[in-house]
């Protein structure tokens, strides 16, 4: 589907997005073009409190500072990862939303280790096995860059529970212009046997900026607050991955065109400018990829990195200009290293400033052994990839 066919109409507003479904040949088809949308962003509504029992728990970290701090029922965790193992890997991946200590006792079994009661939202975020397949469970705190062991427990009583799925909260399409099939659907509202599409946000120029996966449950159409012949949908379910509202200022910032200069990112805290990278992984493929570049010299700008997500941003606009991708993390950046994405090594890196980077992210550890600083290893993986990094 050719996306400028579809992002103009003869109306005094325009189009803002885009709802397109693949058929079953993989081809994309328009099922409505839309003026506005109320409900893309939505801030995630917190899973309902639950007690959970730590069983024979060795405290690590955070979860052992806690522990031996005063008012210990007091003491908020923040999240906490979960890991269930089997006797080989890790296998089910768990988050225990905003957790605190209740209480805690020595285990029976173990002076040494305790049973910990833990308050906390239960999140399911992956899962391969059933439970009676557990060997440990592995705790980890703070972020999803830099988490650090809290502890291991051979049980953990009341995570295996059934659980309701979140109610969904629904997304209205506004000024909408509906095509086959989805016109059948507003005039009498079913869903349909592929029951999801993608809302394609448009910037100005009529570009795609962002994509999210909405339900295609037809909840309710009138006509529109526009007029003009165009309809006003309630789809029932908007989906789960839609922006907070903290982030709308990213959003108004790419609606106006992809960036054409550098460090726009670099005024938002780590939420909006990790919100900046996401609106890169669209960018990056719109136009192609352009062949790898080798060689030649590269200045990163690193008055502004003070986080993960900001190195993130500065080494893409100096690999590749504004607005391009260059990964969003460790991993993301090793694969991009490798090739495919617009420039490949070896080349020269000048990092300029570096001892922002070094000093800000010097307490963020992601290298399981503890031994290395984001920004050491992010050093680190660029020499071994055959980067010469110059530090200035």
């Amino acid at each position: 589907m050719r996306i400028a066919e579809h992002a103009g109409w003869d109306r005094a507003f325009p189009v803002r997005y885009l709802l397109v479904q693949e058929d079953e040949e993989g081809v994309e088809q328009l099922w409505g073009r839309c003026a506005g949308v109320e409900g893309l962003f939505v801030d995630p509504v917190p899973p309902p409190r639950e007690v959970l029992t730590l069983r024979g728990c060795r405290p690590d970290g955070l979860l052992s500072d806690a522990l031996a701090g005063p008012d210990v029922s007091l003491r908020s965790l923040g999240d906490l990862g979960l890991e269930v193992w089997d006797d080989e890997q890790a296998v089910q991946w768990w988050t225990l939303v905003d957790a605190v200590v209740v209480a805690h006792q020595p285990h029976p079994a173990d002076p040494g280790r305790y049973d910990i009661v833990l308050g906390a939202g239960v999140r399911n975020d992956e899962s391969f096995f059933e439970a009676s397949e557990a060997s440990h469970f592995e705790l980890f705190g703070g972020t999803t860059v830099a988490a650090a062991s809290a502890g291991r427990c051979s049980a953990v009583d009341g995570l295996f529970v059934p659980r309701a799925d979140p109610a969904p909260v629904p997304l209205e399409l506004i000024g909408c212009e509906a095509a086959e099939p989805l016109l059948v659907g507003t005039q009498q509202p079913r869903r349909w046997a592929r029951s999801s599409a993608e809302l394609l946000v448009l910037d100005r120029h009529g570009a795609v900026m962002a994509s999210r996966t909405v339900g295609l449950a037809v909840d309710g159409a009138r006509p529109s607050v526009l007029g003009d012949g165009l309809e006003d949908i309630t789809l029932t379910d908007g989906g789960e991955d839609r922006p907070p509202r903290a982030v709308r200022p990213v959003w108004a910032a790419w609606y106006q065109g992809p960036p054409t200069e550098p460090n726009l990112w670099a005024p938002y805290d780590a939420q909006g400018r990790a919100e900046w990278l996401e609106l890169t992984t669209r960018a990056w493929r719109l136009p192609a990829p352009r062949p790898d570049r080798s060689g030649g010299e590269h200045h990163l700008d690193g008055r502004f990195i003070t986080d993960v997500a900001g190195l993130h941003c500065a080494v893409a606009e100096a690999l590749l200009g504004p607005g391009r991708y260059f990964g969003r993390e460790w991993n993301a950046f090793k694969d991009c290293l490798g090739g495919g994405f617009g420039v490949a090594p070896p080349f020269t890196l000048i990092w300029h400033d570096f001892e922002v980077a070094r000093c800000a992210l010097a307490d963020v550890v992601e290298d399981p052994l503890g031994r290395l600083s984001y920004f050491e290893e992010i050093f680190q993986l660029l020499e071994r990839r055959g980067v010469t990094v110059v530090l200035r």
